[in-house]
């Protein structure tokens, strides 16, 4: 009994941890290319869960689950870039850039909060999963959607790597990262490489918006409480630090796991902040972090 519940515990933690990769890696891709922090990365999430919902469910306009994830990531994106252009780029020569993209994506959450509880309402909705029945993994049954989640969150990232590694666009991002005053004295276009940065976080978001939307009802503020633990993640990762952020999203969703089952769901959030804390006393970098 004791061994069935310590796999039921690991494969919920690996479940956890593939949701917090996604979104915590666009939160980290946007802090390595920019240095802001976006705070509209939770409503990102929730966007993407109501797009996917009202293209591919019956409910809505019943084009498929396929449709609605493509044109859900794809509307995404565009959101992005977007909000790059408007709460971003006008601040990006001011010395105080960091507090003034926290308020203009904090006031963007708001706005496009209550923009979705006027388009879509506050009755709840939820995605059908992608994969119906349920699947025996490590001699414990869980849905095929969840062993869907373990699998498609590494491809995602593994993508992700792939195209900022080895494509002109990718590099061009690393080396603004690296040093946006070189960048530019090497003609690249800066802002461009801004927005497109900024979009692949955002689609990321709306991704994993998508996929806990099968699992969750779909709410305006479903994905608060996702930011909140993107946010630990990335910092006990290390800001800058992609793999860092990954390998911290598994962590941090193991021991969430195990302190829901142990101590229970009210206690969780105290532990993975006090968890946070502590790594930050004694490595300010963060776990994966470089100075």
């Amino acid at each position: 009994m004791a061994f069935e519940t310590a796999q039921s515990v690991l494969l919920s933690g690996i479940v956890l941890g593939s949701l917090y990769a996604l979104m915590a890696t666009g939160l980290s891709l946007v802090w390595t290319t920019l240095g802001i922090f976006n705070f509209a990365h939770g409503i990102f999430m929730t966007i993407g869960a109501f797009i996917a919902w009202q293209v591919g469910t019956d409910l809505g306009w019943g084009l498929g689950p396929a449709a609605g994830i493509a044109l859900g990531v794809a509307a995404l994106v565009g959101v992005g870039c977007l909000s790059e252009f408007l709460l971003v780029r006008p601040f990006l020569s001011r010395s105080g850039i960091v507090m003034l993209v926290v308020i203009t994506t904090l006031s963007a959450t708001i706005f496009l909060e209550n923009s979705t509880l006027l388009i879509w309402g506050a009755r709840y909705k939820q995605m059908p999963p992608l994969i119906e029945g349920k699947v025996e993994l490590l001699s414990t049954a869980i849905s095929a959607h969840e062993v869907l989640m373990i699998a498609i969150a590494p491809l995602t990232l593994l993508t992700l790597w792939v195209f900022l590694k080895f494509t002109r666009i990718g590099s061009a991002i690393r080396a603004v990262s690296q040093n946006q005053e070189s960048a530019l004295l090497m003609g690249m276009n800066v802002p461009l490489l801004y927005s497109i940065a900024f979009g692949l976080s955002a689609g990321l978001a709306g991704f994993a918006g998508i996929l806990l939307g099968s699992i969750r009802f779909i709410t305006p503020g479903l994905g608060n409480e996702p930011l909140v633990k993107a946010l630990i993640v990335a910092i006990f990762g290390g800001l800058g630090s992609l793999g860092g952020t990954i390998g911290a999203a598994y962590i941090i969703g193991l021991v969430e796991a195990i302190s829901t089952f142990f101590i229970g769901l009210y206690w969780t959030p105290a532990i993975l902040f006090a968890g946070m804390i502590v790594v930050l006393l004694l490595r300010p970098t963060g776990l994966f972090g470089k100075k």
